[in-house]
């Protein structure tokens, strides 16, 4: 079975396809200065963009991890996840405070979807 590796970095590639399996790298927003939705958003819009690119879609996302600097963000977090996911189509989900690499950075979102 073929492993196609996409948008590869010294370090990581940010999406790998194995099978009819999509797994994304853990996704952070491109501007830090933006507040927790803000930053939400961007990484939604990102991870909308990944799945594209290896034709899969939100609706199609088995699960997702995300972390949050401070869990009391969860509220707000949650109020942008809940317009973009797929109500039909809720994923598996955890949601955790972690300290992330960068201390601009509110929140990190990593899904697996299946093509």
């Amino acid at each position: 079975m073929n492993i196609q590796r996409h948008e590869p970095t010294p370090i990581l590639s940010n999406a790998v396809e194995h099978g009819n399996t999509v797994y994304l790298a853990g996704i952070v927003a491109d501007d830090p200065s933006a507040d927790v939705k803000g930053q939400t958003q961007q990484i939604l819009n990102r991870i909308d963009a990944l799945l594209a690119r290896c034709g899969s879609d939100k609706s199609r996302i088995l699960s997702a991890q995300i972390w949050l600097t401070d869990i009391g963000n969860r509220a707000a977090m949650n109020e942008v996840w809940s317009a973009w996911v797929d109500p039909k189509n809720l994923p598996v989900r955890a949601c955790v405070e972690s300290k992330l690499a960068d201390p601009r950075l509110l929140v990190e979102i990593m899904v697996t979807a299946a093509k």
